[in-house]
């Protein structure tokens, strides 16, 4: 399987020079490199066929480069058979999109294609930020808040043209749009190149990596809820709080919160949450549930990720999907030291908390 990485960022987010830095460097890979150079009247009509004269450059570090204006399956599969035939040589791929378009179908390609999904694997999205430029665009576009969304990896790039603070509020308006993707702060003369590939974003794995500090935050706003709950109900959770996420070594969250609080409040439309249970859940209710949910949201779910504890089963079943494309599938058993629990993360536009929250509760045995 050739794996795959996506591109994505808006205009001048400084895709460009990353590209180049991959087609030009000598860092010993044969990477094919495939723009999207979409018109701009086009973009609303998602993945168009246009002209299908595209040219393919070989590069002197021994990349790929080409350009396509059609279908992106269809670019694929002829990659894929020229490098059977042995016409081309390349260890795997990148995909620019266009700064305008959404990463969605893009992604979606990756799953619904046959074709494509036997040869081709889908390792991450990596979308890159404009520190200076990010916080307008973000207001102004949604498609970059999509981007925001999709990413496994976030890169803030032209951070020397802002000051700490400015880059600290862009960093905590990131995270809460989504909690899952690493944010780095980069200058791309020395982003290493290691840090761009076989990231296995979309592997069905039992590690749900979400921010601590987001996991710090809902905490402190949980324990806030039950105080005083802006509805005037106060939510029973029976969970633990107090218990900070294993696989980040440090529970230091005391005094992280006070500095949140003089934040500039965006209402972004891409919003992320968690939900966690240890309480089993009912593997048919919460498939009923799940599929209902992707039915009636799926649009608006952009990614979604879990590790669940389901009754009678040994194993940690994990799920995630992109819009309405799930995957599932076993993983490891639950040690008998490991506690129990469902944790899960939901990245989507205008999503119903409450409601999905309660179905889960109400799936759960």
């Amino acid at each position: 399987m050739i794996p795959v990485t996506i591109l994505t960022g808006f205009l001048g987010s400084g895709k460009t020079t990353l590209l180049k830095r991959i087609l030009n460097e000598k860092h010993g890979m044969k990477i094919a490199v495939i723009e999207n150079e979409f018109g701009e009247e086009n973009i609303d009509n998602e993945i168009l066929v246009q002209d299908t004269s595209e040219q393919i450059i070989q590069m002197s570090n021994g990349c790929i480069c080409c350009t396509i204006r059609g279908d992106l399956s269809r670019v694929l599969g002829d990659l894929a058979a020229q490098k059977q035939s042995g016409k081309l040589d390349f260890d795997r791929v990148v995909i620019e999109t266009s700064g305008l378009a959404n990463p969605g179908p893009v992604a979606q390609t990756f799953f619904m294609d046959d074709q494509i999904a036997g040869e081709f694997l889908l390792d991450a999205i990596i979308t890159l930020v404009d520190a200076k430029h990010a916080n307008h665009q973000l207001d102004e576009h949604e498609v970059v808040q999509r981007q925001v969304g999709f990413a496994d990896r976030l890169f803030i790039t032209k951070s020397d043209l802002v000051d700490e603070q400015q880059l600290a509020d862009l960093r905590h308006r990131l995270l809460h749009m989504n909690p899952r993707a690493a944010i780095k702060v980069v200058n791309f003369g020395d982003a290493d190149i290691k840090e761009i590939f076989d990231l296995r974003g979309f592997n069905l794995n039992a590690k749900l990596e979400i921010d601590p500090d987001f996991l710090a935050e809902d905490e402190h706003a949980h324990n806030h809820a039950h105080a005083h709950d802006e509805h005037g109900h106060t939510h029973d959770h029976d969970h633990d709080h107090a218990n900070c996420d294993h696989d980040h070594g440090h529970c230091d969250h005391e005094g992280h919160h006070h500095g949140h609080h003089h934040h500039a409040h965006h209402d972004d439309k891409i919003k992320s949450f968690v939900y966690r249970n240890d309480r089993p859940f009912d593997p048919n209710k919460l498939e009923d549930f799940l599929g209902g949910i992707l039915q009636i949201y799926g649009e608006h779910l952009l990614r979604y990720k879990g590790v669940l504890y389901m009754k009678g089963v040994d194993r940690k079943v994990v799920f995630q999907g992109v819009h309405q494309m799930m995957g599932s599938d076993l993983a490891a058993k639950w040690q008998p030291a490991e506690k129990k629990t469902n944790k899960m993360v939901f990245i989507g536009i205008d999503l119903p908390q409450d409601l999905i929250t309660d179905g889960l509760d109400a799936c759960l045995v």
